[in-house]
């Protein structure tokens, strides 16, 4: 290779600075007290409220570009902005301008026979590279959850949203600079091409940790590239197992709000699982409940034999997030059977098993390898509101560093500081 090609081209060079900037923002940033960075928060609330004008007149652009872009009308309204949805957003760091800041939190102190005191305190993990949907509201949310946990963040939206992003950023920026926030501690990402995400995924001398957010591909391309750690989820195939102490029109009352409450969200449930006692009682009145939704069943040959509009499941089926009106059905002999199918169909998201017998549901929430487990409730509470974390930067489905929805607390890790009076090891 010669000396020319193996010179940074220009997009190596605009995301190396992009990173160096962010680096040196979360050192910056590390030393910020919770007042600066709730009178921020708070000021960009305002502001967006303010500037809703502006705003929706820069999402106009990308609803314009939507068809040239293949995005469907449920897309579309995704993306779309108004004087409604800017008030959400700007409500939503209000919220977590109220959330307890947790950089500088004591997690333990311990006394050694020596003398020496240690104590773990919770610290940001630096600079987050975020790649995300073409939704706007998560700029903001992203934008606000990483700088109250003390970490920069580089956020690469998807194109379809990049004039609503921009406006959005440059709103935060502002306000930023009033009140003495380091202005690097939000960065768009300007480039639309692909190559620019690998680019920062090889950036780990700058880059502490990536997040995608997004479909599938996404996702496992992030996975694969990234040279720093990653938090994600793949699939929310999530799963309902009615049991036969289940009081079944509270039961009904779960599958459908897990099912029909949104349909295209992870932690919708995807999957229904009825133990076979009460398969006679229990089917009639969940079909009847379902109905309203145009729901489509898949399920195995008990349940296709007893619903005659129902089709035959196929392994794909057991596995598949429909994110959708289609639900698959299967009748199992046990709670052992239903944990099984579940370890072996689900992705790890969020399970519930709905009964009156604590044996049987101690039974399921461990034995169901997921990051949350409902007892008697519906899955769609696997959220970082509904958990009152606040707003959340996604659900992972990981193991390390963070599971479930991952909020301020996630985004941090803890460091050691030991207090002497002179001690010295022999």
């Amino acid at each position: 290779m010669s000396t020319t090609e193996q010179q940074p081209n220009e997009l190596q060079r605009y995301c190396e600075a992009v990173a160096l900037r962010a680096k040196s923002a979360s050192r910056q940033l590390a030393l910020c007290d919770s007042d600066v960075k709730n009178r921020w928060l708070i000021a960009s609330a305002r502001a967006l409220r303010q500037q809703c004008s502006a705003i929706v007149a820069a999402n106009r652009l990308d609803l314009d570009a939507a068809p040239g872009f293949g995005l469907t009308e449920a897309q579309a309204d995704r993306l779309r902005l108004d004087a409604g949805r800017i008030d959400g957003i700007a409500e939503g760091l209000a919220q977590v301008a109220g959330l307890p800041d947790p950089v500088g939190e004591l997690i333990e102190t311990t006394n050694r026979p020596n003398g020496l005191v240690l104590r773990k305190v919770r610290v940001p993990l630096g600079v987050v590279f975020f790649v995300y949907e073409s939704r706007p509201n998560v700029t903001a949310d992203a934008a606000a959850i990483c700088v109250k946990s003390g970490n920069a963040v580089i956020l690469r939206g998807g194109k379809e949203a990049a004039h609503s992003s921009r406006a959005i950023v440059n709103v935060m920026l502002e306000q930023a600079r009033e009140v003495g926030l380091p202005v690097d501690s939000v960065q768009l990402v300007e480039p639309t091409d692909r190559a620019a995400v690998g680019e920062f995924l090889s950036l780990h001398k700058y880059i502490d940790l990536a997040i995608p957010r997004g479909g599938e591909g996404l996702i496992r391309r992030v996975a694969a590239e990234a040279t720093m750690p990653v938090i994600k989820h793949y699939t929310g195939n999530c799963h309902v197992y009615v049991d036969k102490a289940a009081e079944l029109p509270m039961a009904a009352n779960i599958v459908v709000n897990s099912k029909c409450q949104r349909m295209g969200v992870c932690n919708a449930a995807e999957s229904l699982l009825i133990h076979q006692d009460i398969l006679d009682r229990f089917l009639p009145l969940i079909v009847s409940e379902l109905e309203p939704f145009d729901i489509e069943l898949r399920g195995d040959q008990r349940i296709c034999a007893a619903v005659p509009a129902a089709k035959m499941a196929t392994e794909e089926d057991f596995a598949t997030e429909f994110l959708g009106p289609v639900l698959s059905v299967r009748v199992v002999p046990d709670v052992q059977t239903a944990i099984d199918h579940i370890n072996r169909y689900g992705s790890g998201h969020t399970d519930a098993i709905v009964t009156n017998d604590r044996e049987a549901a101690a039974k399921f929430t461990a034995g169901v390898d997921s990051s949350a487990v409902m007892v008697n409730a519906s899955t769609r509470f696997n959220d970082g509101g509904q958990f009152g974390l606040g707003a959340e930067i996604g659900i992972s489905t990981d193991k390390f560093h963070a599971r479930g929805p991952c909020g301020l607390r996630e985004l941090t890790s803890y460091k050691y500081i030991v207090m002497g009076s002179g001690q010295i090891r022999g």
